[in-house]
C-alpha cells in the first residue's frame, strides 16, 4: 500500500487506486505525517481533525472513519487501540521517503537515485487547507530545499553539472527568493565556464529582489559574479533598486 503526501494525496495498491472518503485520507494523513512508527493519541487526532466539535463528539467522528475505512485485501489502513492510532505497518509514504534522503544527503553517505529525488521537488499537501499541516508543510518545505541545494552541490563536486543545475533550478522554482538556492545556479554556471549565463542569471535574480522586497542581493553572492562585471557588483545592485518617484 502506498501513501502519497507530496503534491497531493493519492493512495494506491499494486498501482491500483484505493478510493478513500476526504474524512479518511485527513486521518491517514494526519498518521503519516507523526511519522514512521509512531502511534499518535486518539484524542489528538480527533482534536486536530475536528477542532470546532466538543471531545465526545470528535472522538465519535475517528471511531466512524476508522470503522467505516476501505480495507484492501481485507487489511486495515490505519489500527487503533483504545488510546491511540498508527499506520499499519504495510504502507508506504512518500514523505517518509523524503525525508530518509535529507538525512542522507546530510550524512554525505552516497547520492540518492535520480527517481527517488524526484519526491523532493514537490511541497506537502500543497492544496489542504488545514491548520495542523501549517507547520508542517513550512518544516518539509525547508528540509527539501536544504536537500536540493545540498544535492546540487554534490552532483557539482562530481562534474555532473547539467543534473547539479536542474536540480538547483528546482530549489528556484520551491522559493523564487532564496539566495542560497540561486547562488548554486550560478555556480554551475560558472563551473561549465558559461560566465554569459552566470551572469545573466545574477541580474534576473536582483531585478525580482529588488521589485518584490526592495532589497540587493549579499555581498557574497556579489563577490561571485564582481569579477565577471564591467563595474563593481554593489553598483549593479544599486542599479537594480526601483526608484522612488518624485511628484
Amino acid at each position: 500500500m502506498q501513501l502519497r503526501l507530496l503534491g497531493g494525496f493519492a493512495a494506491t495498491q499494486r498501482g491500483d487506486e484505493v478510493r478513500l472518503s476526504v474524512a479518511a485520507q485527513r486521518v491517514l494523513a494526519l498518521l503519516a505525517v507523526a511519522e514512521r512508527g509512531r502511534t499518535v493519541p486518539r484524542t489528538t487526532v480527533a482534536e486536530r481533525l475536528w477542532p470546532d466539535s466538543r471531545g465526545d463528539r470528535a472522538a465519535s467522528n475517528l471511531r466512524t472513519v476508522l470503522w467505516r475505512m476501505q480495507r484492501p485485501s481485507g487489511r486495515a489502513l490505519a489500527i487503533g487501540t483504545s488510546h491511540d492510532v498508527h499506520l499499519a505497518p504495510e504502507v508506504e509514504v512518500d514523505l517518509w521517503r523524503a525525508h530518509a534522503l535529507v538525512e542522507q544527503l546530510g550524512s554525505r553517505e552516497g547520492l540518492p537515485d535520480p527517481l527517488d529525488a524526484a519526491c523532493l521537488h514537490e511541497d506537502l499537501l500543497p492544496r489542504w487547507d488545514e491548520d495542523w499541516l501549517v507547520v508542517e508543510r513550512e518544516d518539509h518545505r525547508q528540509r527539501r530545499l536544504h536537500a536540493l541545494e545540498a544535492l546540487s552541490l554534490r552532483l557539482q563536486e562530481q562534474g555532473r553539472y547539467a543534473e547539479a543545475l536542474t536540480v538547483a533550478l528546482g530549489a528556484v522554482g520551491g522559493e523564487p527568493l532564496r539566495e542560497t538556492a540561486h547562488r548554486r545556479v550560478i555556480e554551475v554556471h560558472l563551473l561549465e565556464g558559461n560566465r554569459s549565463e552566470a551572469v545573466r542569471h545574477y541580474h534576473r535574480y536582483c531585478r525580482l529582489l529588488a521589485a518584490e522586497l526592495g532589497l540587493g542581493p549579499s555581498a557574497s553572492l556579489d563577490a561571485l559574479v564582481g569579477p565577471l562585471l564591467r563595474r563593481p557588483a554593489h553598483r549593479e545592485r544599486a542599479l537594480a533598486r526601483p526608484v522612488a518617484r518624485r511628484w
